[in-house]
């Protein structure tokens, strides 16, 4: 679990390729590897990563990890290059302020960087989402003004959400700026979106209380909301 948080910004230094997926070297990082283990997990631009080999000291400090392809089919990892900087955060400690929200590391797309405007010293950017998930539905559900959404694993605020034209908007304010990669990355360029998890937990159970399944407090809530507007609309 994460907190959406970036810790810093750590730079790729080796690739190594192979028909089984991608394993990365990010070096520049000691400054999160002190308490670091083999096994440890670590959001890189907001995927949940297992370190498999790390030295403190090397190389400013390097950690390695494995991208499996369904990782590099769903993220923007296997479009890095050596030399590009990654977001990074350590998983959450439990006697940490909580202070983003909850991301689970596992990167539900990509979305497109389509427009970029500076307002003061803050950046608005908007972002277009493909109309549909592998899954075969659109994640413009789960986004909401005023809600949050993890962009390359940064918790951020939403300003304003289209749906009909799958569009949604951040502002980055000047200090997040400096500490994420997203305020250097260009127009087209692709980021890791994670939805509210929250928000597909209350759709599951929503749904299945409609089916006729559920728990019977979800089901005799939605039970309730429909009478209710069955009865207004029998009064209009």
């Amino acid at each position: 679990m994460f907190t959406g948080l970036i810790e810093h910004l750590g730079r790729v230094s080796f690739i190594e390729r192979d028909e089984g997926g991608c394993a990365l070297t990010i070096s520049d990082s000691a400054n999160i590897l002190g308490d670091c283990r083999v096994g440890d997990s670590i959001a890189v631009n907001g995927a949940c990563l297992t370190v498999t080999e790390f030295d403190a000291a090397q190389g400013g400090g390097y950690f390695k990890v494995w991208l499996a392809n369904e990782t590099l089919d769903r993220t923007n990892l296997g479009d890095r290059r050596v030399g590009d900087y990654v977001n990074l955060e350590r998983a959450m400690a439990g006697h940490i302020r909580f202070g983003g929200h909850f991301v689970q590391g596992h990167i539900d797309t990509t979305a497109t960087i389509v427009r970029r405007q500076p307002d003061g010293e803050s950046l608005r950017v908007w972002f277009q989402l493909p109309q549909s998930t592998s899954e075969g539905h659109s994640l413009m559900t789960y986004l909401v003004p005023k809600g949050y959404v993890a962009i390359d694993g940064t918790s951020l605020t939403l300003t304003e959400v289209d749906d009909a034209k799958s569009m949604f908007g951040v502002m980055v304010i000047k200090h997040t700026q400096e500490k994420i990669s997203l305020a250097k990355k260009p127009l087209g360029a692709k980021v890791n979106i994670e939805v509210d998890m929250v928000g597909k937990y209350v759709e599951k159970s929503v749904a299945a209380a409609l089916a006729g399944g559920g728990s019977n407090a979800v089901r005799g809530l939605v039970e309730k909301i429909v009478e209710e507007a069955l009865t207004r609309q029998r009064s209009d």
